[in-house]
């Protein structure tokens, strides 16, 4: 369906909807906030490809961010791993694209063909975020792909541990969905066959009594041992451990409405119970497809090969050849551009280093490096290109080994869930039930028949198939409404543990501060045409301040920098429209000052003049404030940080119990720190988004990884937040609490139906009719009370 355009081109970028900057970028009759967006417009129009901005008002995202280097896609090892398939003519290759996000996305990507006629067919999977490409490998090579695809703003997400662990395989889902399709099957056509036994037609059609019956027992066969098998074998499991769990009254229950129905038919003594046999496995498989559901597109256990590069620039005498990260070995040397990441342990031989080392250690500041000193895996390079001797192979680099450390994995107790604790109780009550009625019409009316139908009938009409649902079905709408917050869990179970927290443990940098936002002033005198050359001038400089400088002016570049100078980790300089300007620290500027620790600061001189300076100081996140008071009133607030203490002031209002504010903390201190709070009989949330969080993110009862981007790297842990929907934690947590409240109501309502169903069977007058009718009745029941009443309290919590 096309999208009549309401977007404002006067204020909005034409293809990503991000806010102009005063001198927009023209094309045609169209407007762009960089040149990347006007570039992929161009392709797009040259190629008549313009429909895909009919199907949504804002179809693209920003290209702001430089696209990245493809070259190590010419090595034949690397393509090996990467493709699908491969022969003379052909090659198949299913990329990850992560900004794959609308109905425009698919039709671009599916005509990928008339960009290049040399791509046969291009078929995209919404859901996981992949597209598959089948392409003439004659006359187009997979680095010539990537750069068609990221041209049109569809860059794929490559990382090594694409190439050496392959995405997980989706083979037990399938065969779940098989399982689901066969138990419907037989439900579908096992109810058919019982209708004249609804209806009381079984004496008028008594020819057809007994052929209906073994039918019956012939779909109840596969639903049985193929469907159902997996209660039987977890049940068997857990008696060995001497666990009762749910599956065991939801096992015995199907194998003693199997043992009935078998015997009624042989014995042509009745229907038997196929119908709701059938019925409870069908819907039993829907509530554990749906406590199984995850998202593809997220990975919540990434290891340091998601991070790292899947291939190096190697240095070899006076040429350079890109090498896959495996083959790097001890004593070569590596070329390190503007931007990338540190993948081994070398010391540094050329340039100068300025080191991001935010995600290892939590250090917001650039450590500079100088030349001979040992820079460690794992930091990005800021400014300029290096080059470095490695001193140890990836496998046993710092990063790898904190990684790989042994505090890091320890086992991480199963979740305990109102359903386990509840199943126990369940089971055992059951089974006294069932025992006590039979062994009531056995000894007082001596009557065997009655009471072998006592005890089945209540293990038949007690199987607690509402009490199975109830959980999976509120939990599975949990996870809907967090996902339409930007909040996504590792598995159903979290929400309830989720419920449980009462201590919340943050990291700083990156988690509680926002990364894309600084506040910034001038301290001084400018003028616009001043601020149009520091603008430009900044424009030429990869370095951080420099591009945060060039956002915040927001300027379109008018003047070409002649004469461009930079020294690494000092400043910039150039002549602009005719004018010497500088921008650096003081002794760049050649000024006796000294910048304040507190914040970043970027002097301004313009022919020898000094004007004044640019002062950065990091801004927490929105939202920030309301967050921790709302969760103060009720919970303990820590904060542990591997940053140093220059913001310690600045957060005292926030957690004013200031022994339990923690500084250059390294990532062994803060696992120790998690791990004495639980010691202390805490339930805690961990926040953080590095490396250094990991062993605590895993040891936590929840930990948490916020991001600004959920398709880059985070630890492993057991939610992913987007930096978005940050100030909504206390409206998720009062969502899991609210949640848990859902579960218990349906528990009652689930024992409603069995006491009914039980004042027939405690009589041995429980018929397959009651059974047909209560069984999905109280299923229906229970999933209609769940949806509506998770809804009900996500509008109140302001999430719908």
């Amino acid at each position: 369906m096309l999208v009549e355009k309401t977007i404002d081109n006067k204020t909005l970028c034409y293809h990503c909807g991000d806010t102009l900057p005063q001198l927009p970028y023209h094309l045609e009759d169209k407007s762009f906030c960089c040149l990347g967006c006007q570039g992929v417009y161009k392709i797009l129009s040259e190629n008549n490809l313009c429909n895909y901005y009919d199907y949504n008002e804002v179809p693209g995202q920003t290209q702001k961010q430089p696209v990245g280097y493809f070259d190590y896609l010419d090595e034949p090892t690397i393509v090996a791993d990467l493709v699908d398939y491969i022969d003379e003519n052909n090659t198949v290759v299913t990329l990850y694209i992560p900004a794959i996000h609308c109905s425009s996305c698919i039709w671009l990507l599916e005509n990928l063909h008339r960009i290049n006629p040399a791509i046969r067919n291009s078929r995209i999977d919404f859901l996981k975020k992949t597209v598959n490409l089948s392409f003439k490998n004659k006359e187009l090579s997979l680095r010539h792909v990537v750069e068609i695809l990221a041209s049109v703003g569809y860059e794929p997400l490559i990382s090594l541990q694409d190439v050496v662990k392959k995405q997980q395989s989706d083979r037990s889902e399938r065969k779940l969905v098989g399982k689901i399709a066969v138990a419907g099957f037989c439900f579908g056509n096992v109810m058919l066959l019982s209708f004249p036994d609804y209806f009381g037609l079984s004496k008028l059609e008594s020819e057809f009594r007994m052929f209906f019956g073994w039918l019956n027992i012939a779909f109840s066969i596969p639903v049985v041992f193929y469907s159902g098998r997996d209660y039987f074998s977890s049940a068997y499991k857990n008696l060995k451990n001497k666990v009762l769990n749910l599956d065991f009254p939801l096992a015995l229950g199907i194998a003693v409405m199997f043992i009935r129905t078998l015997t009624e038919v042989i014995a042509d003594t009745g229907a038997g119970f196929a119908d709701t046999l059938c019925g409870l496995v069908f819907f039993l498989l829907v509530g554990k497809w749906m406590q199984q559901r995850t998202y593809h597109h997220l990975s919540f256990e990434r290891d340091y090969r998601s991070y790292f590069p899947v291939a190096v620039t190697v240095v070899l005498e006076d040429k350079t050849k890109t090498v896959p990260l495996a083959e790097l070995v001890q004593g070569q040397r590596i070329l390190i551009r503007n931007n990338e990441i540190i993948p081994a342990d070398a010391i540094l031989l050329k340039g100068e280093a300025e080191v991001d080392f935010s995600f290892v250690t939590g250090e917001s500041l650039p450590v500079r490096k100088t030349l001979g000193e040992i820079v460690y895996a794992g930091g990005r390079q800021l400014a300029g290109a290096i080059e470095l001797e490695v001193i140890k192979p990836v496998s046993q680099s710092y990063l790898t080994s904190l990684w790989n450390n042994e505090a890091f994995f320890t086992k991480k107790g199963k979740i305990n869930t109102f359903s386990d604790t509840a199943s126990k109780y369940f089971s055992i009550l059951l089974l006294s039930i069932a025992f006590g009625s039979g062994l009531f019409w056995w000894s007082t009316q001596n009557d065997g028949g009655k009471a072998v139908a006592s005890f089945t009938a209540v293990l038949i009409i007690a199987c607690p198939c509402a009490l199975a649902l109830s959980s999976p079905f509120t939990l599975a709408a949990v996870l809907s409404i967090f996902d339409k917050n930007k909040f996504y869990l590792k598995s159903t179970a979290v929400v309830e543990e989720l419920a449980r927290i009462n201590t919340f443990v943050f990291d700083k940098t990156g988690t509680i501060t926002n990364p894309d936002i600084e506040s910034i002033r001038f301290i001084g005198t400018i003028n616009d045409a001043q601020y149009q050359m520091v603008h430009d001038l900044a424009c030429n400089s990869g370095h951080p301040l420099s591009r945060e400088l060039v956002k915040l002016i927001n300027l379109k570049k008018i003047y070409p920098t002649d004469s461009y100078a930079e020294k690494t980790g000092r400043g910039i300089s150039g002549r602009v429209n005719g004018h010497e300007v500088k921008l650096g620290s003081s002794a760049f500027i050649g000024l006796p000052l000294v910048n304040s620790p507190m914040n970043s600061v970027v002097h301004v001189m313009i022919n020898g003049t000094y004007l004044g300076h640019f002062s950065f100081s990091q801004q927490w996140r929105s939202g920030f404030k309301d967050l921790i008071l709302k969760l103060g009133k009720t919970s303990d607030l820590h904060l542990l940080s591997g940053d140093h203490s220059q913001d310690r002031q600045a957060l005292v209002p926030f957690f004013p119990r200031t022994q339990q504010m923690h500084f250059q903390q390294s990532p062994h201190d803060k696992l120790n720190y998690v791990m004495r709070l639980q010691a202390a009989g805490r339930k805690i949330m961990m926040l953080g988004d590095g490396l250094n969080d990991a062993g605590a993110l895993r040891q936590s009862n929840v930990g948490v990884a916020v991001t600004d981007n959920i398709n880059n790297f985070s630890p492993d842990c057991d939610a992913i937040l987007d930096g978005a929907a940050f100030q909504k934690l206390p409206l998720f947590l009062q969502q899991a609490k609210d949640a848990v409240t859902v579960i218990h109501m349906s528990f009652i309502i689930s024992l409603t139906y069995n006491a009914v169903g039980l004042y027939f069977a405690v009589q041995g007058l429980l018929s397959p009719l009651i059974a047909a009718v209560l069984m999905p009745l109280s299923t229906v029941t229970i999933i209609l009370f769940t949806s509506i009443a998770t809804r009900i309290y996500a509008h109140k919590n302001k999430l719908l």
